[in-house]
């Protein structure tokens, strides 16, 4: 809480952009607590909220870009040489590539809300060598996506901004299990009807 209030106070919205770029490189930065708290910080009227918005954007897509670079120019070597200094597990690259041979790109975008995994998908993006083009559209779409989440959840629930950032970073791979379940579950269900409608006509 010190470290973050020391952060905005002194940098303010340059502040946001260098630490989400060294959060998503892999830095010990706590980056859904840090956004709620730039949520708090526009309710109670020292931030303005759009600029806070494009500023955590920024930072997010330039911390992500960067490691799609490193991912690309030097492969898997540097994410298991280095991993472990920048507090990425064996375990958690392991993990992740298991993810991302299933979900491919889908998991630059889903894959900002799970903790650990975010600071590898680019990673891996890049090691695996998608085109830049495909991994920018997944990518930057999930970037605005959490930002806009947790930065608007602390600018709405104000002194509550605690909470919410230390439980959501907590439990959103759950949250984000029950999202796809539900959205496996209506696609089956459109493509199901849209089976049915084809036969009948």
């Amino acid at each position: 809480m010190q470290h973050l209030n020391y952060l905005i106070e002194h940098f303010g919205y340059m502040g946001i952009i260098i630490a989400l770029i060294g959060g998503i490189i892999g830095l010990p930065i706590p980056d859904e607590v840090l956004l709620t708290y730039v949520g708090y910080t526009i309710f109670t009227g020292k931030l303005a909220y759009l600029t806070s918005l494009l500023c955590a954007f920024i930072g997010a897509c330039c911390g992500i870009t960067l490691s799609f670079i490193l991912g690309l120019k030097l492969g898997i070597p540097f994410l298991h040489k280095f991993g472990p200094k920048l507090h990425i597990s064996e375990a958690r690259i392991d993990q992740t590539r298991k993810l991302f041979n299933k979900l491919g790109p889908f998991l630059l975008i889903i894959g900002f809300f799970i903790p650990g995994v975010r600071h590898i998908t680019a990673y891996l993006a890049g090691i695996n060598h998608y085109s830049y083009k495909k991994f920018a559209i997944f990518a930057y779409a999930g970037a605005i996506i959490w930002c806009f989440t947790f930065i608007t959840l602390g600018r709405v629930l104000g002194g509550s901004w605690v909470m919410v950032g230390t439980y959501l970073s907590r439990y959103s791979i759950y949250l984000i299990i029950l999202c796809l379940f539900g959205f496996i579950i209506y696609y089956s269900y459109r493509r199901k009807r849209r089976t049915l409608k084809n036969a009948s006509s």
